[in-house]
């Protein structure tokens, strides 16, 4: 996870000072449990009780007024601003997550948790190839023309041919699924010095020695190339868990926009956002970005007028990622947007 950098301390952050002291306090379990609030004990290992797991992410949900969102529809109610933030928003939280995982990896071998689990990101891992070769073969839905697609060819060329960045990769285990599926021009970002270290330290257990680990906060990228593919799981949604959220994620839309080639792809993964939530971000930085209001991100667009930066593409259905007492408490909608 990456996303959020802090600002100077000032009497207009005072309060965001205070939380994040209050964070660098946090007992390590503490943090287990709010970061289990996003993700499931998985293969890879944890150190937490079931029992006290499930019990402690209802308690951390709750005090965090999280609601879970309804499949792709945008029916929820208004959340409030202050209820919706949490302590996954801040970069203090990662680092201390980060250092617990490598040590324990160091000690255990454990690679730590999976976020939104692991068959999620073997199926978004999966699609986002079979999305890429059709971008490549431009064997794209009906409502898309991409005039920058890349020479269709043998798929294994296709997919060794696009350079891939994850921002906010964490352990970058799902940098690991996309070299299994083929690409291998591939790039990791955080902005957590320790998550990159967890990164290298399994990809280098795993053999994959050719994917490349920064450390970079996707807000204040120092990246001077862009790549045919950007994933991001998770990361747009820590961004937004933080007290400046709103104004965050407009940060992140101008940066990510720059990170993305002509006729590449965004794919992300949230489970804070809709399919719906998303694509009405997309539509307002695309107006913010001077592309014509009536122009539509989801039809063919009239050569007369500029295209919008990004046209949303397809979807993955949502997936449950955990259950407490038998009711999904997260979905998880992956969202494929062209960069024009």
């Amino acid at each position: 996870m990456a996303g959020i950098r802090l600002p100077p301390e000032d009497a207009d952050v005072s309060q965001v000072a205070r939380q994040v002291s209050a964070v660098d306090l946090i007992s390590d379990d503490d943090r287990s449990v709010a970061a289990d609030s996003w993700s499931i004990k998985s293969e890879y290992g944890s150190t937490l009780d079931d029992e006290q797991r499930h019990a402690d992410a209802t308690e951390a949900l709750s005090a965090a007024a999280y609601r879970a969102p309804s499949d792709y529809s945008s029916d929820k109610e208004e959340p409030d601003a202050e209820a919706v933030s949490s302590l996954l928003g801040f970069q203090s939280y990662w680092d201390a997550t980060y250092a617990d995982e490598l040590a324990n990896f160091r000690e255990h071998g454990h690679a730590g948790e999976v976020w939104f689990g692991a068959d999620v990101m073997e199926i978004v891992a999966s699609w986002t190839k079979t999305l890429c070769l059709g971008v490549s073969q431009r064997h794209l839905p009906n409502h898309v023309d991409n005039a920058n697609h890349v020479s269709a060819g043998e798929p294994e060329k296709e997919l060794s041919s696009w350079s891939v960045l994850d921002v906010g990769t964490g352990n970058g285990l799902l940098l690991q699924e996309l070299a299994k599926q083929g690409f291998s021009d591939l790039t990791g970002t955080d902005y957590s010095e320790g998550a990159i270290d967890l990164a290298r330290s399994l990809a280098d257990r795993a053999e994959f020695t050719n994917i490349k680990f920064l450390v970079d906060d996707v807000l204040d990228t120092k990246l001077d190339k862009k790549f045919q593919l950007v994933v991001d799981k998770g990361t747009l949604d820590a961004i937004g868990l933080h007290p400046d959220g709103p104004l965050k994620r407009l940060m992140y839309w101008d940066s990510i926009s720059g990170l993305v080639a002509s006729g590449g792809l965004l794919v992300i993964t949230s489970c804070n956002s809709t399919k719906d939530e998303l694509i009405q971000e997309v539509e307002a930085f695309n107006q913010r970005s001077g592309a014509s209001p009536e122009s539509d991100t989801t039809v063919d667009l009239d050569a007369s007028r500029d295209p919008p930066p990004f046209q949303y593409i397809d979807h993955v259905r949502s997936y449950p990622t955990f259950t407490f007492g038998g009711s999904v408490g997260s979905r998880v909608a992956t969202v494929a947007f062209l960069r024009n």
